[in-house]
């Protein structure tokens, strides 16, 4: 795909800020510029990363409700104000500059200028290659023992370890919650598997040696030998990348773990650009995305105004 052109000075930027991405921290971004009296153009594809849970968990007045419902209301409550508009499209490119602005081109063919861009378009989970877990994601097969733990606390958990070298930790993180029983997916040789097993154990955790071939049933683990475990939940290490392209179209730094390089301020190291959510941290955490919007929101506005460095 051409890269658009750069916007020019004939090119008078439509709205203050433009913010990519309609959930939490993109919401939570706009709303403080619309309350700065901000002309603001949300563009959202209807993706959220958390559709597929029933229930949210972990942030403050909306413990326990749908995400769905949380998302209805906030876009709601955002568009009451006159100075806010929603393109339901997905945004392809982007390029611009602090002095002239910026330009966004969408799937749709439309294309928008502004001031300031907000990227908060949050990320992809890819799931370990093993049948069953896409089908149970976000209902028996987790992430977040923050968001999902409590409901199944003292129960017989499974974690599929991402790697030899991450398993003490990851059971670890999860010991609060329940009994641990550790998985692999079979990448692990027999004397791995034996050393890992002796050290699992002496933190009060199990490790399966036959590797996970499957899942059935609300959250059965079928293993190598053709026996199966019965778990509560089983817990995994998505690999997870950015879920748009846009950072890069722009020139924006990336950390080593993926996600787009912020300052204090939430702004990336293109002067202009700034990134919150999942996009800037991947935290996958609603209160904190809800933080960290409402933050580059108030800077994006302050950057308006000249009073960022």
């Amino acid at each position: 795909m051409t890269s658009p052109s750069p916007p020019t000075s004939q090119d008078l930027p439509a709205f203050d800020a433009i913010v990519i991405g309609g959930g939490y921290a993109g919401m939570s971004a706009a709303l403080q510029l619309a309350r700065a009296c901000r002309t603001v153009l949300v563009i959202d594809h209807g993706q959220p990363r958390n559709q597929r849970a029933g229930k949210a968990h972990g942030c403050l007045g909306w413990d326990g409700v749908s995400p769905a419902a949380m998302l209805e209301t906030g876009r709601r409550q955002l568009l009451a104000y006159e100075r806010v508009q929603w393109a339901t499209d997905e945004a392809t490119d982007a390029a611009g500059s602090l002095e002239a602005g910026f330009r966004v081109d969408c799937a749709s063919g439309d294309y928008y200028y502004a001031q300031r861009l907000l990227l908060a378009h949050g990320v992809e989970d890819r799931l370990p290659d093993v049948p069953g877990l896409a089908e149970r994601w976000g209902k028996t097969v987790l992430h977040c023992p923050y968001c999902h733990g409590y409901e199944i606390c003292g129960t017989a958990i499974g974690v599929l370890i991402a790697s030899r070298s991450e398993a003490m930790d990851q059971v670890r993180a999860l010991s609060q919650w329940g009994q641990i029983t550790a998985f692999h997916d079979g990448a692990l040789s027999a004397s791995e598997v034996e050393e890992l097993s002796l050290q699992l154990r002496g933190i009060g955790a199990t490790l399966e040696k036959e590797a996970l071939v499957g899942m059935t049933g609300k959250a059965s683990l079928t293993l190598a030998d053709g026996s199966s475990r019965e778990v509560e939940a089983l817990f995994v290490h998505p690999e997870t990348t950015l879920a748009s392209g846009l950072a890069k179209c722009l020139g924006c730094a990336t950390e080593d773990a993926g996600c787009i390089t912020t300052d204090s301020a939430k702004q990336s190291t293109i002067p202009g650009v700034f990134a919150c959510g999942d996009a800037a941290r991947f935290a996958g955490n609603i209160a904190l995305a809800v933080g960290e919007g409402a933050l580059a929101g108030v800077a994006a506005h302050r950057s308006l105004l000249g009073l960022l460095p």
